[in-house]
């Protein structure tokens, strides 16, 4: 087995460079001094999920991948897309893939075969929900507005802070111990999306209304937003389909990657409105 210092010259290559999770991930490489390529339409060599062309040139003389499929592994052909990315990675040579993939939903853990059976070392990290939808996405806005409207039911969700998947997905990228592990990540308790939101008035201070809407009528507002239909096709998956009770539940996958507990929802809360996440911006006209 390869020890963490034999991989030291081992380039990885992260994909979704610019998001949530890859942002985080190559951050922490950086500063491991670790030797990283950027996958991302702004990188040299430049990478896009939607342009095959782009995929040999960002995976030469590449050892380890972090896939992250954008928009989400639940759209329709994604699974196509992961096989064919997974072939073109192994005949040029890499050696392991890590796949981040979503909870609860099975076209995702379809892609989770595909990576399984490339025929080379592999680990899977299974996020749920993340925190960062409430400060660095779709959320952010409303949150600022003090209204969020949502057409959610109360149900459970174990939201996990996008820094401990970069945690969890470092060390299955750079350690091969992990390899073959598929790692169910979520955080340490369930809340509903309106008790989160409460919770994040009552640390910030800050009114914020809930209110839980007809799938029918926030898809016609996405729409009135000119959000693209793939997109709304998407979030009305997710939203109608996995928030159904199936992930009510916590897991253990920090842990057993880490060694120790993730992070709560309320520290989350605490750690992004230090950062200045919601403060709400000011026109300078």
């Amino acid at each position: 087995m390869s020890t963490v210092k034999e991989n030291k010259q081992q380039t990885i290559l992260v994909t979704g460079a610019t998001g949530k999770t890859g942002s985080r991930i190559l951050q922490r490489l950086n500063e491991m001094k670790w030797p990283v390529r950027i996958g991302s339409r702004s990188a040299n060599p430049t990478f896009d999920w939607t342009d095959k062309t782009t995929w040999q040139p960002a995976l030469q003389d590449i050892h380890t991948v972090y896939i992250a499929f954008v928009p989400d592994l639940a759209v329709p052909g994604a699974d196509d897309i992961i096989r064919a990315f997974t072939k073109t990675a192994v005949d040029l040579g890499v050696k392991k893939l890590v796949l981040l993939s979503g909870r609860g939903e099975p076209e995702a853990q379809v892609c989770e075969q595909v990576v399984m059976q490339a025929g080379v070392d592999w680990s899977i990290v299974r996020a749920s929900w993340f925190c960062q939808n409430f400060s660095e996405g779709y959320l952010t806005e409303p949150i600022i507005g003090g209204f969020v409207a949502l057409p959610v039911p109360n149900i459970g969700e174990p939201f996990i802070d996008t820094d401990d998947i970069a945690d969890v997905a470092v060390v299955t990228l750079t350690d091969d111990r992990h390899n073959g592990q598929l790692y169910e990540v979520t955080g340490p308790r369930l809340l509903s999306f309106k008790q989160a939101v409460e919770e994040i008035s009552k640390i910030t201070g800050k009114s914020i209304h809930y209110e839980r809407v007809p799938m029918k009528a926030y898809a016609e507002v996405l729409v009135e937003h000119q959000v693209p239909d793939e997109y709304v096709q998407l979030i009305t998956y997710l939203f109608s389909k996995i928030l159904d009770g199936r992930n009510a539940s916590v897991s253990d996958g920090v842990e057993r990657a880490l060694g120790r507990k993730p992070t709560d929802f309320a520290d989350f809360v605490r750690k992004a409105a230090a950062a200045g996440a919601w403060k709400e911006v000011v026109s300078n006209k």
